[in-house]
């Protein structure tokens, strides 16, 4: 729980709107586009709505597998799992054993349902137990307003994510190298199997990937193949209507978009909107730079009083375009900072703003160790204040010539005194 915990108080300090647009004008019902590193918000319209994802649910699936799974194990169909398979299928038969690779491959290529109860079996034991580890997964994620009763995507009434939660959910896929890998792809085939005598094709529905057939966007007519698409995944019942995940990269750019409840092709249009809007309008760049200079820090009690502050590390951020020299910056140090510190100790931070809108923050560390002024010792304090020293043995010496020239004197008067016997 503290776990979880933390990580929703990280989302929350570290993921920022920097929208500028008012309206994109998408059929979609729900929709968000995030910077895919950062997690920055460039754009939504009901993010936060409840909605049914339909097979995008998948790509929560894909995770588990790849965590929790061992590509290289063959898995048993059984007939549990041909009995509730409805929607998409590859036609698993019971008793039929494939590689758990292929099978996830064909649950995010083909979006096979067989494909996914397969897996959630083989990874749990039960459909119900591998919902409670999406579920959980989902929570760890900071995907607070989605709710998984299937590994598949299949409407039922509780089975609700957000546009928001997908973006999460997609961005922490993402970062997978297999799971890219396997999500760029439109096509796989399966060998046979021991109840196949042929070979399996399968074929993405993703659209984004590779077709030229034309939709309009804007007024403009144009393929739904986009340019820079590397991923991720659509969706489509009759209750979540069209739904789509698309995650794209052009230069230092990456940018994820979701588009829940659309009607027909149109969500490939909201998608091409989204998208093109974050590449048009915005550019990646480093804020903040590592070891930049930020000021001279005082250290109280330290050998040395001052230590510099500098810049942890670069702060990446996407930001519009023309916009470097409006972004402000509030430096907030720490008070009374006392010795020992060690180099790369916080000492502060550096918050960036552009318009009123947080963009993001960075630590202020110190450049070096400070050791703590030590106690000082009475030899010490004697010998720091050695012109006290010195006058109270001038005084000393002073004193001991006054006492010998009264004893010297004495001594001269009692030799000269006359003895009384003589008068």
């Amino acid at each position: 729980m503290k776990k979880i915990v933390l990580i929703v108080l990280l989302l929350i300090f570290s993921t920022y709107s920097i929208s500028f647009a008012d309206s994109l004008n998408l059929s979609g019902e729900g929709a968000i586009l995030i910077d895919a590193d950062t997690g920055q918000i460039l754009f939504e319209k009901n993010s936060h709505m409840k909605l049914h994802p339909a097979s995008t649910t998948k790509i929560m699936t894909g995770i588990l597998a790849l965590e929790l799974g061992n590509m290289k194990d063959i898995v048993t169909v059984d007939e549990e799992i041909v009995k509730l398979t409805a929607g998409s299928h590859i036609a698993l038969e019971p008793g039929e054993q494939l590689k758990f690779e292929d099978l996830l491959k064909a649950l995010l290529i083909e979006s096979a349902n067989d494909s996914a109860l397969a897996i959630a079996k083989h990874i749990s034991g039960s459909i119900d137990g591998f919902a409670k580890l999406m579920n959980d997964k989902a929570k760890e994620l900071g995907a607070l307003n989605t709710n998984f009763v299937n590994p598949n995507g299949l409407s039922e009434e509780n089975h609700l994510t957000t546009a928001y939660d997908l973006s999460l959910i997609a961005k922490y896929a993402m970062k997978n190298d297999a799971f890219r890998e396997i999500v760029s792809n439109h096509t796989y085939t399966i060998p046979k199997t021991n109840k196949k005598e042929e070979e399996r094709y399968l074929k993405s529905a993703n659209k984004l990937l590779y077709s030229n057939q034309k939709i309009d966007v804007d007024g403009k007519i144009v393929p739904i193949k986009y340019e820079g698409i590397n991923g991720v995944k659509t969706g489509y019942t009759s209750l979540a209507q069209n739904c789509l995940v698309a995650s794209a990269q052009r230069q230092n750019q990456n940018l994820i978009a979701v588009v829940l409840k659309s009607n027909g092709r149109e969500v490939y249009s909201d998608i091409h909107k989204l998208l093109n809007y974050g590449f048009e309008n915005f550019k990646k760049i480093n804020i903040a730079i590592k070891d930049q200079f930020v000021d001279n820090i005082e250290i109280k009690e330290g050998m040395n009083p001052i230590a510099a502050g500098i810049i942890k590390e670069d702060l990446p951020a996407s930001i519009p375009k023309n916009s470097l020299d409006k972004i402000d910056k509030k430096i907030f140090i720490q008070d009374d900072i006392e010795a020992p510190i060690e180099k790369g100790q916080v000492l502060g931070k550096v918050e960036y703003y552009l318009q009123g809108q947080l963009l993001g923050q960075v630590d202020v560390i110190s450049t070096l160790d400070i050791e703590k002024i030590p106690p000082v010792s009475i030899f010490q304090l004697i010998l720091s204040k050695w012109y006290i020293l010195l006058i109270g043995l001038f005084f000393l010496y002073r004193v001991m010539v006054i006492v010998k020239r009264k004893k010297s004197r004495r001594r001269r008067r009692s030799l000269y005194k006359v003895p009384s016997s003589f008068h």
